[in-house]
């Protein structure tokens, strides 16, 4: 869609906006398309494909038949025009607590699939002047982890109704199957996401978890689908049950791996003359399990049950022939830091620019790079979206006729919007980011300490007055289900978020994953964010004389210390916290992705990315702790390689390779 088309597309917006009786056919053609579309067949086309256009963006086209013309169906005798009330956002006022708890949900997506709907959708509320700027809680960022690559291909076909084939590691054969499935909805239960289809192959509905699938996904060409009527995920999802519960028997080095002993219900010596001990530990999932456990490498070794040791062979096995395979060409573009991000069309711009309108309306002499910053868009771009506004408007032309915006002295001003003043209805995906983030919150507003004794009836009722104004997209918005991020551990929350407000330092006893030690640590608390339900803090780490991130659930001890934070808050905080701090002493590494594994691009902050030929990437990220990649690359099966430097490639190739010798019976070579 080009930049002329996206100008075309506006101009016919408006005159069909700004039309009681209808326009026909031949008054568009000289009016709009400037008698440029060719003959009568390839006008009817370009005519076609743009109402098509129109009502992807939420703008439906009524055709108005003359029945004293000749021939009711006859198309020269048609009119056209778009009804302004019919497809606009209603008006929705909100209090400040319910703004507050809004942006809570809105900023779980930030970095998943739905992020972007997420965002055009509160700029459709502000747009529409029922929204009020607020503060969210001191230091609190809920956060949705993305399921991998997987995830945002799901939503997509999703809601694109398109049909999907996958690998899948099948739980009851523990063979690996394609399935080819219509994507009915997406959630989460027990930590983990899942599918929820009509798998073609069996005739019947099926639910797939996201972590099994072993491919990426793939459009089934020229095939579509329509979902149940009333589908919702989350009731789909209530019936699954949950894994029965089982036991692990693992053989683990000496006084290592202290997180793991800590789950241990029983412990002995192991069968190898007193090297290793023998620690009995609880689980329900194999495969979560195994990820954990492959990252171990060498110091521990799975004894039971088979197929637990399957799970942690396979993914070793995965690693180490990924790691084997020949080496591809390292390389990054010349613009420097590249993240990894969908290329803006035009599409785009049309849409931001129908949001762009009512936001100026309501938002009357910010200054431009406000604007651009509320919009996510460089100076650059929202200026050539305003220069493509002020030319457009209705057919005849006129001054009057065109849409007035001026920026002088760098702040933006409107005064004719030609009734595109009030923002087009939620999308499906939209309504399903809002309504879908809301119904995860859980406890996290009252945690939060948001509006006191009102943060409970502020989720209730925002949640209430959104399903109202997204009408059937609201509806559809149960093809998304999550579960609550309320974090677990609510009295250490309390404990920080009480710090953060009243500028109090904490001292803390933390089991350190990387280090395999618990460390006594004084810190000033900066602030508390999530992955789904595991929630971390950034600290500044007196010890370490540096920003540290902190797990939650491996906070042994947590209470004030009695004395004041060394001093403010760091300005500049990247937004959301990073899990990672970058430090003046990291390691660069270059790490090759397949396209299964491309998602951890974003979650470890590469700097700069390229694309493969087979779809995977090429990332350099940067990382604090060398000694510790060897268990990233484990622990990822076979999705992610060291390619630079070359002695830390070695080094991870050899504790995948200490970590299979210990599987080298027949029975255990034959269940990797």
């Amino acid at each position: 869609m080009s930049a002329s088309r996206t100008e075309r597309l506006l101009n016919l917006l408006l005159a069909l906006l700004n039309t009681k009786v209808g326009l026909s056919r031949s008054v568009l053609r000289e009016k709009v398309y400037h008698d440029t579309a060719g003959n009568d067949v390839s006008f009817g086309r370009m005519f076609e494909r743009d109402k098509a256009d129109l009502k992807q963006f939420g703008f439906e086209v009524e055709t108005l038949m003359d029945p004293s013309s000749f021939g009711a169906d006859d198309p020269a005798s048609a009119r056209y025009r778009i009804g302004k009330d019919s497809n606009r956002l209603p008006e929705v006022k909100l209090t400040p607590a319910e703004c507050t708890v809004l942006l809570l949900a809105a900023q779980l997506w930030e970095r998943a699939a739905l992020g972007n709907a997420a965002a055009n959708a509160v700029r459709k509320l502000q747009a529409a002047g029922g929204f009020t700027d607020v503060e969210l809680p001191a230091g609190v960022q809920p956060r949705i982890k993305p399921a991998g690559q997987a995830f945002d291909d799901v939503v997509a076909a999703m809601h694109g109704r398109h049909p999907v084939r996958f690998g899948y590691l099948a739980i009851s054969t523990g063979r690996e199957e394609t399935r080819e499935v219509e994507p009915w909805g997406l959630g989460s239960r027990f930590g983990q996401w899942y599918l929820v289809g009509f798998d073609r192959g069996r005739g019947a509905k099926r639910i797939f978890r996201l972590s099994r699938m072993t491919t990426a996904l793939t459009l089934v060409a020229g095939s579509s689908f329509e979902p149940p009527a009333g589908f919702n995920a989350k009731a789909e999802l209530a019936a699954l049950n949950e894994l029965p519960l089982q036991k692990a028997i693992l053989d683990v080095d000496k006084d290592r791996l202290l997180a793991l002993r800590k789950r241990a219900i029983a412990t002995g010596q192991s069968a190898d003359g007193g090297v290793r001990d023998r620690i009995q530990v609880d689980f329900r999932d194999p495969e979560q399990l195994a990820e954990e456990l492959a990252s171990y490498g060498p110091q521990v070794k799975v004894a039971e049950p088979a197929d637990l040791r399957t799970a942690v062979v396979r993914r070793l096995k995965a690693a180490e022939d990924f790691g084997a395979a020949p080496a591809v060409e390292v390389g990054f573009p010349e613009a420097g830091r590249a993240p990894r991000a969908r290329k803006r069309t035009s599409e785009d711009q049309l849409a931001r620019m129908l949001q762009l309108v009512p936001f100026l309306v309501h938002h009357q002499g910010l200054h431009i790079q406000e604007v651009a910053d509320r919009f996510g868009v460089s100076r650059k771009d929202l200026i050539d979206d305003l220069k493509i506004l002020i030319c457009s408007g209705l057919p005849e032309g006129y001054p009057d006729d065109l849409l007035d915006i001026q920026w002088e002295n760098d702040h933006v001003y409107i005064s004719e919007h030609l009734d595109l003043n009030r923002p087009v209805r939620f999308s499906e995906d939209e309504a399903a980011a809002l309504l879908t983030g809301l119904a995860m919150l859980g406890d996290l507003p009252v945690l939060a300490g948001v509006a006191g004794d009102e943060a409970g009836s502020a989720l209730e009722s925002v949640t209430i007055k959104l399903t109202g104004a997204a009408g059937q997209a609201g509806r559809l918005a149960g093809s998304v289900a999550g579960q609550s991020v309320a974090p677990e551990q609510s009295e250490a929350f309390a404990t920080i978020t009480q710090a953060i407000r009243d500028g109090q330092q904490l001292r803390l006893r933390y089991l350190s994953l990387q280090r395999d030690e618990v460390t006594e640590r004084d810190v000033d608390p900066l602030r508390l964010y999530s992955m789904d339900n595991t929630w971390y803090f950034e600290a500044y780490c007196h010890s370490k004389a540096g920003i540290r991130n902190f797990r939650l659930d491996r906070v042994e001890s947590l209470e004030p210390n009695g004395r004041a934070v060394a001093g403010p808050a760091p300005t500049g905080q990247d937004f959301p916290a990073r899990l990672f701090t970058p430090s003046d002493d990291d390691l660069q590494v270059v790490l090759q992705l397949t396209r299964q594994g491309a998602g951890l691009a974003d979650d470890y902050y590469a700097e700069r990315t390229a694309q493969l030929p087979d779809g995977g990437l090429l990332a350099e990220v940067r990382f604090g702790d060398a000694g510790w990649l060897p268990m990233f690359v484990a622990q990822h099966g076979g999705t992610v390689r060291i390619l630079q430097p070359k002695a830390l490639q070695d080094k991870a190739l050899a504790w995948v390779g200490a970590a299979l010798a210990q599987y080298d019976s027949a029975s255990d070579a034959q269940a990797g």
